[in-house]
Parts: C-alpha cells; structure tokens; sequence
C-alpha cells in the first residue's frame, strides 16, 4: 500500500491500480493553511456526508465509491481509528478543473460583483444584496492550484481545455447534483448556497464524480430558518472558524494558531448538526 496523497484534509493510499482507499482526518483548513489544531469527529461526518451523497444522487451520474465496509479496507486500514472515516474507490483520470456551482451571491462573488457587476465574465443584475439567491445557479470553475489558491477561469476557458462534449456533460452533471441535493437539504432547515464538484474520466472514458462531494468543507451551508438577503447568514460549515480567524488577524498566516477549546467545540457541533440533519438514520 502506497500513500499517493497526503492533502488538507486526506491521505490517499493506493491499494491496486485500479483501487485508491481514501482516510478523511480530522484536520481543518481556512485559507488554505492547515490548522495544528484538529475538530474531533470532522473526519467521520465528511465521510458519512459524502456517503450518503454518492447513493442519493447514483441515478444522476456515477461516482467513485467502491466500499465503505471496513471488511473490504486493506488490514493496515482496519484498526478502530479508521472507521467511518475510510472508503476504497475507483482511481480515475481527474479532470484539471474544480467545478463550483453558485447558487447565493457571497464570498469571493460578492467581493468581484461589488466592484463589476458581475462575476468571471458574467453579467448579474443590478442591486443584488449580499447573500442573496441569484435568478437561476451557476458554474464557476476554477484551476487547481499545487499550492496557494485556486484561480477562477471562464467557462468559454474550461470548454477550450476540455472540449465542448465533456465540459457540456460536466455542466449538466453539477448542476443536476446541486438542485437534487439543494432541495432535499432545503427541507431539513439548511440552504446549499455554492458547493464544488470534482469529476474525472473511468477506463471507459465515463463520466464519474469523485473526492467529497455537498459536506461543510466543499460547501456553504446556511440555516434556512435564520436566512436573510443583505447580512451574512449563520452557517453549517467553516464560516464560523473562518470569521473567528479573520477577528483574530490570523487569516491567512502560516504558521496556522493554535485554536481555543470553545472555537473547536463550536465548529465539531456544526459538523455534527450537518450530519444529524443531513444522514438518515439506519
């Protein structure tokens, strides 16, 4: 067993070469700096999400997923602290694109908007307030950067790169998986504002969607009850770590801190809420 990736998040073996076993940890990024600080349980509920995700959503385009039942997990991967937190898939060929679908104007939307009107090359109506819900979702995709940030690009860009086809079937595929997802999730209290897609191509050359898909990490998860156009909304996902750090003056700064007992217990809950929310239970 060969460990291929150790991401923000993620360690990633390669167990065959057709086969990846993906580890989801309990660390925790904010502006692209890992925290020395892990959430207790972040991993488990990332992985419950995304479970639960990949079987609802089966019917509209394929994912990765090839178990979750530690039986089927290299012995090395069977011990107690990876339970929950590990999955085998199907290694693919990625596509060189994050897909993010909007579906709210926040964020770095929001900062672009303010000074344009628009976003990546994109008209939006005039008078749009911050986090307010945009007439219809779009995509945005962005290039993945090795280190610092990611660059938001045009989708005229995307299609030159990938071919009108695929970058079509990428479209029609996100977009499909943000309304089903975004409706189930509106019922149960919590609005999908934006969230990112990753996708790549299986040894037939079909389309499957893959890495963590809808969990508070990829996502903006907003409380639907307290939701209101024009401040920024109380949140599911790591906004609330994200605003405590930017209080601080520690957005952005390497080495990340050292984060309080109570910014820890307040971020696990909010995972923990998404799961409860979110997951049936069995």
């Amino acid at each position: 067993m060969e460990k291929i990736i150790s991401g923000k998040v993620r360690e990633v073996y390669q167990t065959a070469p057709d086969r990846l076993a993906i580890v989801t940890t309990d660390r925790v990024s904010a502006f692209d700096v890992i925290l020395p600080t892990p959430i207790p349980d972040k991993g488990r509920v990332l992985n419950a999400l995304s479970s639960f995700w990949f079987s609802y959503t089966g019917d509209i385009v394929k994912n990765h997923m090839v178990s979750e039942s530690q039986a089927d997990m290299p012995p090395q991967l069977q011990g107690p602290e990876f339970e929950g937190r590990t999955i085998l898939v199907k290694k693919l060929n990625m596509l060189p694109f994050e897909f993010i679908i909007r579906g709210y104007l926040f964020g770095s939307m929001w900062k672009e908007y303010e000074k344009t009107g628009g976003f990546c090359g994109r008209a939006l109506p005039q008078g749009m307030r911050l986090a307010e819900k945009l007439p219809e979702p779009i995509l945005t995709p962005s290039t993945k950067a090795e280190e610092g940030h990611d660059v938001n690009v045009s989708v005229e860009y995307m299609e030159e790169k990938l071919g009108a086809e695929l970058a079509q079937k990428v479209c029609g595929a996100a977009l499909a998986l943000y309304q089903r997802c975004y409706d189930y999730a509106y019922e149960r209290g919590i609005i999908i504002a934006d969230t990112k897609f990753e996708f790549g191509l299986d040894e037939n050359g079909q389309l499957v969607v893959a890495d963590e898909v809808l969990t508070p990490d990829s996502s903006r998860f907003w409380s639907r009850e307290a939701y209101q156009p024009g401040v920024s909304p109380e949140s599911f996902d790591k906004q609330y770590l994200r605003d405590w750090l930017t209080a601080n003056g520690q957005n952005g700064k390497e080495p990340g801190p050292q984060l309080p007992g109570e910014v820890v217990e307040k971020t696990r809950q909010k995972y923990l809420e998404c799961q409860e929310r979110l997951v049936p239970k069995e």
